[in-house]
């Protein structure tokens, strides 16, 4: 309790600054999202497909460049474009990409779902290249609070703070004992589980980025 009480006031002198202003803004740039168009929503589910395994910086910078052509391009052309940019996985990603778009008509119905915990598992289960942590990162990016993205960063941060122990693997068992340590931590913060992870990446990275 001692080591999440100093990680506690951390954030909260953090809550105190202009990073707070920033990730106000950044929580309702996320909410801006057109969540009626299948379109936008894909093209999140993109970016979240890039980043796994890799930069999210340098997947930002590769979203914009490709834009609509998530919805339009061939795996083939997708593969060149994503190797042109330097992703370090253009193959993998293209036929993700490519797989995906099976499921695009169906985001804006999905995303209506009133049951939070059915609504991350079908993305898990339906979207090729998406695990737990890829699909909280998109929910998180189309709006929703309650879903935490844990990456190395967040492990980080809770091991070298001495509030858990590194997993030696990421298990979907072990993925929801980290959520609900962050949940915790997000009540005594009283901040969103969306709002704790721009506050910890901050901490950990000195970058706020989506």
């Amino acid at each position: 309790m001692l080591e999440m009480n100093e990680l506690i006031n951390k954030i909260e002198n953090l809550k105190h600054s202009e990073i707070a202003n920033i990730i106000d803004k950044r929580i309702e740039d996320f909410k801006k999202i057109d969540k009626n168009s299948n379109e936008e929503l894909f093209k999140e589910i993109c970016f979240c497909l890039l980043t796994a395994n890799y930069n999210a910086e340098k997947s930002i910078k590769i979203q914009k460049e490709i834009g609509d052509c998530f919805l339009t391009d061939s795996k083939e052309e997708l593969t060149k474009k994503l190797r042109n940019y330097g992703h370090r996985f253009p193959n993998a990603r293209a036929e993700y990409i490519q797989d995906s778009l099976n499921c695009k008509d169906k985001l804006k119905e999905v995303i209506q779902f009133p049951d939070k915990k059915a609504l991350r598992d079908w993305i898990v289960n339906n979207v090729k290249g998406i695990g737990y942590k890829e699909a909280s990162h998109f929910l998180r990016n189309v709006g929703f609070d309650d879903y935490a993205i844990i990456d190395f960063h967040i492990i980080d941060i809770l091991v070298n703070n001495n509030i858990i122990n590194r997993p030696k693997t990421l298990t979907k068992k072990r993925y929801f004992e980290i959520e609900d340590v962050l949940r915790r931590l997000a009540k005594k913060t009283d901040l969103t589980l969306a709002e704790l992870d721009l506050y910890l990446w901050y901490l950990e990275t000195g970058k706020i980025l989506k």
